[in-house]
């Protein structure tokens, strides 16, 4: 009678590391525009500032936000796109020179994460064979590919983000009737900061609880901050 052998399933898992480039970038936008906004709408509202004037600042911080996240996030995450480009060009050319070294180097690193060292001699083999960069640029340079920069994925990201988080005050500051313009632009804005915080810890893996209260209170104290500068140059002109 003929044995049947158990067949390989094919496994998938998804880690949380894989959304590290695109969550940074989309948390801290929104959180940026929900923050920024609401901060200027309360400072200028709380200022005796009209509802026109609260509108032109709201929108003049988001279009201003959004421009300044994207150029900042792609001038930052170019420098470390090139940064992984100029150490990818060097390693290429110390395994074109030095090949032996290079494989003694990446023995190393395995016997150092427990690997006997004639394990990890013919796995640094192995993969040399396959790919020597990718295995180089992995394990001893720290690149991998669900951490690789991406300067236009980030910058988008960031502006979009920006412009979503901008909108929630906003839209508060257009529709709240102005003697509680103030109170509901804050406590809208709260509430938009604690679900982005819950969501993001969701996303990444992180606490729920402790990033929430984090989030709400730097918001809290933003805002409350703006919020008596408003007032006191507002007394100040009046």
């Amino acid at each position: 009678m003929a044995v049947r052998r158990p067949t390989a399933r094919r496994h998938w898992e998804g880690h949380f590391v894989d959304r590290v480039g695109w969550l940074r970038a989309a948390v801290l936008g929104a959180n940026d525009g929900i923050l920024s906004v609401a901060s200027l709408i309360t400072g200028v509202a709380s200022a005796e500032g009209g509802r026109q004037a609260v509108l032109v600042a709201g929108v003049a911080g988001w279009l201003a936000g959004a421009l300044s996240m994207a150029a900042g996030e792609y001038v930052s995450v170019s420098s470390q796109a090139d940064a992984e480009k100029a150490d990818l060009a060097r390693e290429q050319a110390e395994l074109h020179q030095e090949p032996e070294a290079e494989l003694h180097e990446l023995t190393s690193i395995y016997v150092r994460r427990g690997l006997d060292p004639e394990l990890a001699h013919e796995v640094a083999l192995q993969l040399t064979a396959k790919d020597a960069l990718e295995a180089h640029a992995r394990d001893e340079l720290g690149i991998h590919e669900a951490t690789k920069a991406r300067p236009v994925q980030a910058s988008v990201a960031s502006a979009a983000s920006f412009s979503v988080g901008s909108a929630a005050p906003l839209l508060v500051a257009l529709l709240a009737p102005l003697p509680w313009l103030v109170p509901s632009v804050i406590v809208a804005s709260l509430l938009f900061l604690a679900v982005l915080g819950a969501v993001g810890a969701r996303t990444g893996g992180a606490n729920v609880w402790r990033a929430t209260a984090r989030v709400l209170l730097w918001g809290a104290a933003a805002m409350l901050a703006t919020a008596t500068v408003g007032r006191l140059f507002g007394v100040a002109t009046g």
